[in-house]
């Protein structure tokens, strides 16, 4: 399955944004679904995941309410939308699907990978 994300940008402090990854090739409705953020100089962490049917979601406890992660599986699109956005959320942002994973997983524990688009947070 090949990921594409997108909708990334610069926003201001309390502000949202809304980022997209559209999956080909592959039904995600077989994969759990992940988003992932790298700052710069420090290591990639799981922000949010999704279950397969999207009836189950998991986060990392610095965006619990204020971040959400919705699945369209006939559109074949992971959606995560952020809300009241800080600067230590910057960072680019990766969806990635995965077979065997759930919760605070690993990159490594994922299969496939999309490229990332870019989220900065002004103060």
């Amino acid at each position: 399955v090949q990921l594409q994300a997108s909708g990334g940008g610069l926003v201001q402090a309390g502000g949202s944004l809304r980022l997209s990854c559209a999956a080909s090739g592959r039904t995600i409705s077989t994969y759990v679904m992940g988003w992932f953020r790298q700052a710069p100089g420090k290591e990639r962490e799981f922000v949010a995941a999704a279950s397969r049917t999207g009836g189950s979601t998991y986060y990392v406890d610095s965006v619990k309410g204020r971040f959400t992660f919705f699945r369209d599986n006939h559109a074949n699109t992971v959606y995560l939308q952020m809300d009241s956005l800080k600067p230590e959320d910057t960072a680019v942002y990766y969806c990635a699907a995965g077979v065997r994973v759930w919760g605070n997983a690993s990159p490594s524990d994922y299969d496939y990978w999309g490229r990332g688009t870019q989220v900065t947070v002004s103060s």
